[in-house]
């Protein structure tokens, strides 16, 4: 069974796509159940897993393995369920610092920023961005779809998703940080 792996590990990385899909069938759902383990969140699990997936395709023709293919699997999926883990921890810590920071103070608190005005400054800086990063902010902000739920929509990574939501939420905020400090 073991001779089996490494012989389709081999034949992938020397481009037979077959033998990937085969070692991706193999393996897929453990290692999916195994990042859900570390996330307990199916859908991230399932991202992480196709995540890696793609990553190793992609590197097949540099990657080493030393260990079993079976080994090299599940720890690679571990590190990145790790990272995945460590990643959302920031970003709670990042939510949390900004509430705490902004408790209390809002965006209508400047006289002279009424809500029409905000809302034109929101699209103006929207129509500025890139078209696809556009559209993934009011995918999400404005239609309220999850990033799983774009990243499927749009046929990309959610971690295309997060980027590009990261790049919008950084120019809104600041376009809009001299109304926030106005008060101040």
């Amino acid at each position: 069974m073991a001779f089996k792996s490494v012989k389709l590990q081999h034949r992938a990385r020397n481009d037979d796509v077959s033998a990937f899909e085969m070692l991706f069938r193999k393996y897929y759902s453990g290692l999916v159940n195994y990042a859900y383990s570390f996330t307990k969140d199916f859908d991230a699990a399932e991202e992480i897993v196709q995540e890696f997936f793609y990553n190793y395709w992609k590197n097949r023709k540099e990657i080493n393995i030393r260990l079993s293919i079976k080994s090299y699997l599940y720890r690679s999926v571990r590190n990145n369920a790790l990272k995945y883990l460590e990643s959302q921890a920031v970003r709670r810590r990042y939510a949390e610092r900004v509430i705490e920071e902004k408790k209390g103070r809002s965006v209508f608190e400047n006289p002279g920023m009424e809500y029409s005005e905000l809302k034109d400054l929101i699209e103006d800086t929207l129509n500025e961005l890139p078209e696809r990063c556009s559209q993934i902010f009011r995918m999400s902000r404005y239609d309220g779809l999850k990033y799983e739920e774009i990243a499927s929509e749009l046929s990309v990574s959610v971690k295309t998703v997060e980027a590009n939501m990261g790049k919008a939420l950084k120019l809104l905020r600041e376009r809009l940080e001299k109304y926030y400090k106005a008060d101040s």
